[in-house]
């Protein structure tokens, strides 16, 4: 009876360890698939936020055409900052598999300083690297400070329906004196400086802040001038209009030699280049870049009567 009872639990403890095992067993394995698919979760949400890689630039390699967008208003703390595509353009030339560059804009335009800053680093590049070209692609709209950037380029390329010029400077703003007059408001500025309060939207017009701002826009606008003329150089057409700020289509900007011929960014590659394949060097912001953004400007926001200036923007536009 004995001999029976010893062999009873033997055979239940072995059914107990190997149980045991097959749940250790159960539980690693469940650990790993667990660790698997939230390391998975969480590369893919990196990738969709931007945490991580900017472009496809490290994903491709041979022989290609290298694609930099200009999207947006060109301004510091935008995507189309001076420092986002500064960083582009140079990966993109630097790149040992680059045929040709393209810069396929669509921006209204925006900060005389970024687009000059730009511009400049176009032209620096193209005299470092010169058997590497630069073209500009036009998709919707080049205009005023997108265009002083697309000035620089080895050629222009347009949409017969984009828009393109608006060579111009403009520095806007509002009054509120009238309104304040009306509601029984008395604005009350100290400053030390007797031209400090420049431009304030609460006081009056005075007409000798505003002869200096406009030579101030003109001094700008010649500059923008100057630009177009050495970026364009015998191709340009010009005529009384050219530099009034005015914008046309593509085609109209072709025949005044503000544009060079039509194409799109797969044609250029293809035709222009002799690069199909188009690898993306775009800098974008990640999420937590944006994040960090919009917090400095939530806590700036708080704080307004520590702005050093209440003068409107001066943009190219």
């Amino acid at each position: 009876m004995s001999e029976q009872n010893n062999w009873e639990r033997s055979v239940l403890e072995k059914l107990a360890y190997s149980a045991l095992q097959e749940q250790r067993r159960s539980r690693r394995w469940g650990i790993f698939f667990k660790t698997l698919t939230l390391g998975y979760f969480f590369l893919v949400l990196f990738l969709i936020m931007g945490w991580i890689g900017h472009g496809d630039a490290g994903l491709v390699t041979g022989k290609h055409t290298a694609l930099v967008e200009l999207e947006g208003v060109i301004a510091a703390n935008n995507q189309a900052s001076a420092d986002n595509l500064i960083a582009s353009l140079q990966a993109a030339f630097k790149d040992k598999g680059t045929q040709g560059v393209i810069l396929r804009i669509n921006s209204p335009g925006g900060s005389p300083v970024q687009a000059g800053l730009v511009n400049d680093e176009i032209r620096r590049l193209r005299a470092i690297y010169p058997k590497i070209p630069l073209y500009v692609v036009v998709e919707d709209i080049c205009a005023s400070g997108g265009y002083y950037i697309a000035a620089a380029a080895d050629k222009i390329y347009v949409n017969k329906a984009s828009i393109v010029g608006s060579i111009g400077v403009l520095m806007d703003g509002f009054g509120f004196t009238g309104t304040m007059n009306k509601l029984g408001v008395e604005r009350r500025l100290l400053t030390a400086g007797e031209n400090k309060g420049f431009m304030d939207p609460f006081s009056p017009r005075n007409p000798q802040h505003e002869a200096f701002t406009k030579l101030m826009l003109e001094e700008i606008h010649q500059q923008f001038i100057s630009v177009v003329r050495e970026g364009r150089g015998k191709r340009l057409k010009e005529t009384p209009e050219i530099f009034s700020g005015l914008f046309w289509s593509g085609q109209k900007s072709i025949d005044m030699g503000l544009a060079d011929e039509f194409g799109s960014l797969g044609s250029v590659a293809r035709d222009v280049i002799k690069a199909e394949n188009i690898v993306d060097f775009t800098t974008r912001e990640g999420f937590a870049d944006r994040l960090a953004k919009r917090f400095g400007a939530g806590v700036a926001s708080a704080f307004p009567g520590f702005s050093s200036s209440q003068s409107g923007g001066m943009t190219l536009r």
